[in-house]
């Protein structure tokens, strides 16, 4: 009698910590770095739907996307192709692009078709969310 009692109360009070790991979990991440202006850009895309973003100066910014906005992103996630980590180029100014989904995490220079409107859609997002105080 007792241990069902037990086993009742540790499921519901793990519940919400349960809740919260999902919405830490890390959906997509890109880092865009270098570049003439010295760019070391960061969105992180939780599976909540909240961003993390920041930039090399600035503060960090925490917001939700709208569902629209979630969707949209999901949409170009479900044809997106990591593949391998392309070679640096020769020369200074250029720009690196890290994109993580699901457990692969790729470099690359020159994006690949896949990659083009998930890093649109995740700059749009930048651009729309991220503002210095």
């Amino acid at each position: 009698m007792l241990l069902p009692v037990l086993m009742l109360a540790l499921s519901t009070s793990m519940a919400p910590a349960q809740a919260e790991v999902a919405a830490k979990r890390v959906l997509v991440e890109l880092r865009k770095q270098g570049g003439f202006a010295g760019l070391n850009d960061r969105v992180v895309v939780y599976g909540n739907g909240c961003v993390r973003l920041s930039r090399r100066t600035g503060p960090t910014v925490d917001k939700c996307l709208t569902a629209k906005e979630a969707r949209r992103l999901r949409g170009h996630l479900k044809h997106l192709k990591i593949g391998h980590s392309q070679r640096p180029p020769q020369g200074a100014d250029f720009i690196k692009y890290t994109l993580a989904y699901g457990k692969r995490r790729a470099d690359a220079y020159d994006l690949p078709r896949t990659w083009q409107p998930v890093v649109r859609e995740l700059d749009r997002i930048m651009e729309k969310y991220w503002a210095p105080d």
